[in-house]
């Protein structure tokens, strides 16, 4: 029964695919968002992206999320530090996405995740959330490598920890509130997505130094470091 978790699954998801419906993609966003705030994603970042840019004593900072699908972490996070400075930039590889992140808070950009159109140290903190379990091991190292070129600071990567009982819990609970688009994509995302050490691994591979990998609730892991 648990075979399947000793190694990650190599099957994409149809959001990898483009096997969706405009209104397949249009309610995934919005139950992503759900996701986001009842889950982890948020907790996630103020324990450690916000604790960090605390103390680091700095009043202003700017921070780029790449992959931020519709931008609402990116607003929560101006939310949270409205008493700063604060430049946040959102990135997608594909146009509506990317035009959906754009609001008087947050700017929006389309690009390549590979290819960051950035410079270098162009950001204060870079972040990523429940994107590296979609990219094979290469690409993810390059992910981590493009993150870390364009961060003066400290990168931070939220992602799913490949476990049975919340796979099962999830497949159980997500039946009565999401769409089957959602569910069958989020239970093959923890089947996609790595351990710790195997997060460690792509870090050490990437040239990230001062790598930390911390667990947040509802089974999030976030890996940070820095060039």
């Amino acid at each position: 029964m648990f075979e399947r978790f000793k190694t990650r699954s190599t099957e994409l998801e149809r959001l990898d695919k483009g096997d969706y419906t405009e209104a397949e993609y249009a309610r995934w966003q919005k139950e992503m968002w759900y996701i986001h705030r009842l889950f982890g994603e948020l907790r996630a970042l103020k324990r450690t992206l916000l604790r960090d840019i605390v103390r680091s004593g700095e009043r202003s900072f700017s921070a780029l999320d790449v992959g931020a699908g519709s931008g609402e972490l990116l607003r929560e996070l101006s939310k949270w530090m409205s008493a700063f400075d604060a430049l946040l930039v959102g990135l997608e590889i594909d146009n509506i996405a990317a035009a959906s992140i754009k609001s008087d808070e947050v700017l929006s950009v389309q690009g390549n995740a590979l290819q960051l159109p950035f410079d270098d140290k162009g950001f204060d903190y870079v972040f990523c959330s429940l994107f590296l379990h979609h990219l094979e091991d290469e690409n993810a190292v390059a992910l981590l490598q493009e993150m870390a070129r364009t961060s003066r600071r400290r990168v931070y990567m939220i992602d799913l920890n490949r476990q049975p009982i919340p796979y099962y819990a999830y497949k159980l609970f997500g039946r009565a509130v999401l769409q089957q688009f959602t569910l069958e994509d989020g239970a093959l995302s923890i089947l996609r997505s790595r351990t710790p050490e195997e997060l460690r691994v792509l870090a050490k591979a990437a040239g990230l130094r001062d790598i930390c990998i911390e667990h947040s609730q509802v089974n999030r892991l976030v890996l940070s470091g820095r060039r």
